[in-house]
């Protein structure tokens, strides 16, 4: 398993709340940026700004593009992250402490609409 991101990407990802349920971070970056592999639980992802990514976990690539003030799940995943866009990405997530049901299959990689 790869690292927690606020550890892993100290200059982009930082804790704004926590608590024994739930964690929130804030995500910050520039055009160009790129983040180190990293793992996130499930999470609900809240965009504070348009932005277009490119996730990649192996061989997995995920091109995503959100507006500002979309909600999306995130299911539980590990993944690099870079700004493929002409604009800061600013995101955050409410990462979830209880332990996720049993699923069969491959998560999505990238965020869903629910």
């Amino acid at each position: 398993m790869h690292d927690d991101p606020v550890t892993s990407n100290p200059d982009l990802y930082r804790v704004v709340m926590e608590n024994d349920r739930v964690r929130v971070l804030e995500y910050h970056d520039r055009p160009g940026d790129r983040t180190t592999a990293h793992a996130h639980p499930d999470s609900v992802m809240i965009t504070a700004s348009s932005f277009r990514r490119k996730l990649t976990l192996g061989e997995r690539v995920a091109e995503v593009e959100l507006e500002s003030g979309t909600v999306r799940w995130l299911d539980a995943q590990e993944h690099v992250g870079e700004n493929i866009g002409d604009s800061e990405s600013h995101a955050f997530f409410i990462e979830l402490k209880e332990p996720a049901p049993a699923r069969e299959g491959a998560t999505t990689l990238g965020p869903t609409d629910g």
